[in-house]
């Protein structure tokens, strides 16, 4: 990822007198002008990275400049291995070692003793998931757009889309994109994409602001619910919304409320407790979960 990349390209420098684009291109496996596009990257940070042109040329550091030793910590430098193995969870193979190596740095066994944070990113769709992350990493680094079939409640669509940020949240995988179809910016879901495809064309990276993923933004609360869960279901609640999302009453029933986005969403997520939930409010709704339910035992009488 970009910034794993810029830290070794400065590693780098701080431990050479000068290399070329050619050799960090080739060390880190991008092109010529991503690698340019970096080295501007580390100058509007404010590190002294200078280019020189023609024969004998290349790029440094200004003679003089060092990082102070300190600047991480080996508490620190566990912290940014953890965070590198999680990433590797997803991407099938491993990439932080092969980074470590690059940079120099102690082998990653050298830290396992004082490791205590284990974090798998993975899921039950590891095998499809990784190399979709993969392509849209790649089509991000070098602005090239993709093509891919998507499946949402409207049904499915085809979507060439500019990717910028692939985002981890809510214990998915997404891609926020701009969408051509659409003509403004999306968050789609890794698992409902298919026949995902790099295209050949680049585009002008646009530079939009990070997206806003709060829960208010992504998923505005239209009704507020008020439900009581039998005791069995206290394990549900404390792991979905937290041990404080609800109180006990003192026939030992558990008063929860909280705003969902829509109906559906709401009698979905009732139906998952079964007979353990009853929905109090808002009282409107509850001839239409009704009906809702019906719906369902119809599928299922004798004809």
């Amino acid at each position: 990822m970009k910034t794993d990349r810029l830290l070794g390209i400065l590693t780098v420098l701080l431990r050479q007198d000068k290399t070329t684009a050619r050799e960090l291109a080739e060390k880190f496996e991008v092109s010529k002008r991503t690698i340019v596009r970096d080295v501007q990257a580390l100058c509007l940070a404010g590190f002294p990275v200078l280019t020189e042109q023609g024969a004998g040329g290349g790029i440094s550091l200004m003679e003089g400049f060092t990082l102070d030793r300190t600047l991480l910590t080996a508490k620190e430098l566990r912290a940014v291995l953890t965070g590198l193995k999680s990433l590797d969870s997803v991407s099938g193979d491993n990439k932080y070692r092969t980074l470590m190596q690059k940079l120099g740095a102690s082998a990653p066994e050298t830290l396992a003793a004082g490791e205590h944070v284990l974090i798998d990113l993975s899921s039950y769709y590891k095998q499809s998931l990784a190399p979709k992350i993969s392509l849209l990493q790649a089509a991000m680094e070098n602005s090239y757009r993709v093509r891919f079939s998507y499946l949402n409640r409207g049904g499915e669509s085809e979507r060439v889309v500019e990717p910028y940020y692939l985002i981890f949240q809510w214990s998915s995988w997404y891609l926020y994109a701009y969408c051509e179809a659409r003509q403004g910016y999306r968050l789609f879901k890794l698992n409902r994409m298919d026949a995902l495809t790099l295209l050949p064309e680049r585009f002008e990276p646009r530079a939009p602001a990070p997206p806003d993923l709060s829960a208010e933004r992504v998923f505005p609360t239209a009704i507020e619910a008020e439900v009581l869960f039998d005791a069995s279901a206290a394990w549900r609640l404390c792991e979905e919304f937290g041990r404080k999302s609800f109180t006990v009453r003192e026939d030992g029933r558990l008063y929860f409320r909280f705003g969902f986005a829509d109906a559906e969403n709401l009698f979905t997520w009732l139906l998952s407790f079964g007979a353990a939930a009853t929905l109090c409010e808002p009282k409107a709704l509850r001839n239409e979960f009704l009906r809702f339910v019906s719906g369902i035992l119809r599928n299922y009488e004798e004809r």
